[in-house]
């Protein structure tokens, strides 16, 4: 490893450690960053407003207290760990949070965490559930008003050109993330789960120039790598939620495996799909957020008539990163309490089983301590695949 490469990774190191380091140092300079929790969240018309997008992370070695006493505990053990960090003021240099309609937990929530949380700024976006021709025009007057309420804070009009840029700032760095990926497919990967994961979460917490700058960084130290920092194993593909952690990858790698890809809300599945750069950007980012999120809380008719195709349509992205990257087996992660991926599970299993590919599902508690006991399970699983 070259010494520039280990400066590239020791800053991703210390802002990983110290999640939102930078941000906050943007924050006591006058910057605004707003908070999110859901990928639902459009983050263009943050960044065309002039603020910094920041991904809200839980913390699986942080027990849940003061937030459990203001949430109900059948709440999201996800939502709850972010919404007990922010009450615990982890996060307070944001200026303000957006929630969307991703799921009960985060709908149900909103006015706990607006009453609840001493931020200027709150708002709550809409997004359609069933997705339909009269959807995207609800979706599209709803960006709009989400516009309007970021202008009204800033105090800044954003323009249509204001909002194309931001969308090929985006379009930018989910193409840089997919290249990231790309260094995966090697057997065994260039790049470990590890090392992607906090690239990727560090990205999450920058403002999209800063992370698209660090992510060249990244991509030209990775391309003159000639050593995996990891050996050959089963091949594991992550499937789940809101997966904000690496204590799965890293027990599979502990175990003699990798996770070599993902289709989770903080991977591939919500930071792959692009936005259009012609024409009216509110409409192509109705478009990208409706279409192009494939999210078991977002339903689409079923033009097949038959499972088969309605399974293709829901779990396509599964089946096209499974060959991909040439995975061997796959994990499907969920945390108790998440409705949306829980009905799912029956389905997903029978599309796993369609394409042949060993599947083990584990339901969590987002905690350190019960992670661990999954270990003996995990193992089991590799051995069987091996």
């Amino acid at each position: 490893m070259s010494d520039k490469e280990k400066s590239i990774m020791a800053e991703v190191e210390r802002q990983y450690g110290n999640y939102g380091v930078r941000t906050r140092e943007l924050c006591a300079e006058g910057a605004k960053a707003i908070g999110y929790i859901c990928s639902f969240v459009p983050l263009e018309f943050i960044t065309a407003a002039g603020c910094i997008p920041f991904r809200i992370r839980g913390d699986i070695r942080e027990p849940i207290t003061r937030g459990d006493s203001l949430l109900e505990t059948i709440v999201c053990p996800f939502v709850r760990s972010c919404f007990d960090l922010c009450v615990k003021d982890r996060y307070d240099f944001l200026s303000g949070i957006v929630i969307p309609h991703g799921c009960d937990s985060m709908v149900r929530s909103y006015s706990v965490w607006s009453y609840s949380l001493n931020f200027p700024y709150f708002h709550f976006v809409n997004t359609p559930t069933v997705v339909k021709e009269s959807s995207h025009e609800f979706f599209k007057e709803e960006l709009r008003s989400y516009q309007k309420s970021l202008e009204d804070f800033t105090g800044k009009a954003i323009t249509a050109e204001d909002l194309q840029k931001a969308v090929r700032l985006h379009n930018d760095n989910r193409l840089k993330t997919k290249a990231l990926y790309e260094f995966r497919k090697a057997d065994p990967p260039i790049v470990s789960a590890a090392e992607l994961h906090k690239i990727l979460t560090v990205g999450a917490s920058l403002p999209v120039a800063e992370a698209n700058a660090l992510l060249d960084e990244v991509l030209a130290e990775l391309g003159r790598r000639t050593e995996a920092p990891v050996k050959k194993g089963p091949r594991i593909l992550l499937d789940g939620a809101c997966v904000d952690h690496s204590a799965i990858a890293d027990i599979v790698a502990e175990s003699g495996g990798e996770v070599v890809v993902d289709t989770t809300c903080m991977g591939t599945r919500d930071l792959w799909p692009l936005a259009d750069e012609d024409g009216d950007p509110v409409a192509s980012l109705a478009r990208r957020y409706l279409d192009r999120l494939n999210c078991p809380k977002t339903y689409r008719e079923n033009t097949t008539g038959t499972f088969a195709g309605d399974a293709e349509a829901r779990f396509g992205d599964i089946g096209a990163r499974a060959k991909e990257f040439t995975v061997n087996g796959a994990i499907l992660y969920l945390y108790k309490y998440c409705d949306p991926f829980g009905f799912e599970v029956p389905a997903r299993k029978a599309y796993y089983e369609s394409l042949d590919i060993p599947l083990l599902c584990l339901e969590d508690t987002y905690s350190a301590g019960t992670v661990g006991q999954l270990k003996t399970r995990i193992q089991a699983f590799l051995e069987m695949i091996g």
